[in-house]
């Protein structure tokens, strides 16, 4: 495990075990699956370790063989899990995932209720070592958990945000987990009014603050205090905003697409790894569009987040193909 003193990153949320399905059709009718880890929060964790970032996670898993795997695994990705605690009383999560062959969103069904992460509460803020770090990242997921893991990453923003610490925001938005639509949509802008980034995708945005195209929802969260967004658009890329102007950055070709979860967490990954590193906001989203398109390409959660080399030879190829593309016969 690696023991960082000062942190780039720190991230808080469930970490879960994954059985894929290794052949297509009804969950209910598969026999055979492969275990992975599953995750938003743990999928940027392991994307921005792997780019050589320090990052620390913040987590409950049960005292059960699933948090056991979970623990080596982020060891094994050099994630700093001194405040990922065992829960002796409540499981590790889990879930199945379907195998699609067609490009489409798997099917997914989770098995977390009462589990271990969601009894995260605001006990668990480390405040003396969230302090080490620059950046804390959030989604919407761990919000809609539970009451206390709500107030824990609440708590968090807002202490980041005093501290002079930047915080990243992905609604990534699971309504099932929600009272009331009205609710839902009263957290995550409220979570991301203490944010300096959000990252929504549009049909995320569309719903959250009413607005239809990708500019008037980023003027929306920069006129509540954001200081930049940027949205997903999918196949098309990314829109961004600032107070400095406002962009579509073009997205990257995928010729075949094997699974499409973990792509937002992905993408989060390529900006917010940039911007850490100091590059401008278009390069950020470039960034973010390339891992993400990578992940595209992978089964598993995280099998498609680069290393530093892996992101710098599929970013070079990417840009080869376009100067190609680009020169006239």
């Amino acid at each position: 495990m690696k023991t960082a003193t000062v942190l780039d990153v720190v991230t808080v949320g469930e970490a879960m075990a994954l059985f894929m399905a290794k052949q297509a059709g009804a969950l209910s009718q598969v026999h055979d699956f492969s275990r992975a880890t599953a995750g938003a929060e743990l999928n940027v964790a392991v994307g921005l370790s792997r780019l050589g970032l320090r990052v620390g996670y913040v987590s409950r898993v049960g005292a059960d063989s699933f948090g056991e795997h979970l623990l080596d695994f982020m060891d094994a990705q050099g994630i700093d899990r001194s405040h990922v605690r065992i829960d002796l009383e409540h499981p590790t999560g889990f879930m199945l995932k379907s195998r699609e062959l067609d490009g489409c969103d798997p099917r997914i069904e989770y098995f977390r209720s009462n589990s271990a992460a969601s009894h995260l509460c605001a006990a668990d803020n480390p405040t003396a070592y969230c302090a080490t770090s620059r950046h804390l990242h959030l989604t919407g997921i761990s919000a809609a958990l539970a009451s206390g893991v709500n107030e824990l990453v609440t708590e968090m923003a807002i202490q980041a945000r005093l501290e002079k610490r930047s915080v990243s925001f992905d609604p990534n938005l699971r309504p099932c987990l929600w009272a009331s639509q009205k609710e839902m949509v009263a957290c995550m802008n409220r979570l991301a009014a203490c944010s300096d980034l959000v990252l929504p995708g549009l049909a995320e945005g569309q719903l959250l603050t009413g607005e239809k195209t990708a500019q008037g929802i980023a003027d929306f969260y920069l006129a509540q205090g954001a200081s930049q967004v940027v949205i997903k658009l999918g196949a098309d890329g990314a829109y961004v905003a600032s107070q400095d102007g406002c962009a579509t950055v073009p997205g990257v070709t995928v010729s075949k697409i094997v699974d499409t979860v973990g792509a937002g967490d992905g993408f989060a990954v390529g900006v917010i790894s940039a911007l850490l590193e100091g590059m401008s906001l278009h390069e950020a989203a470039q960034r973010g569009n390339a891992i993400g398109a990578r992940v595209l390409q992978f089964p598993g959660d995280c099998d498609g987040l680069p290393d530093r080399a892996q992101m710098t030879e599929f970013m070079e190829r990417e840009k080869n193909s376009l100067d190609q593309a680009s020169v006239p016969p």
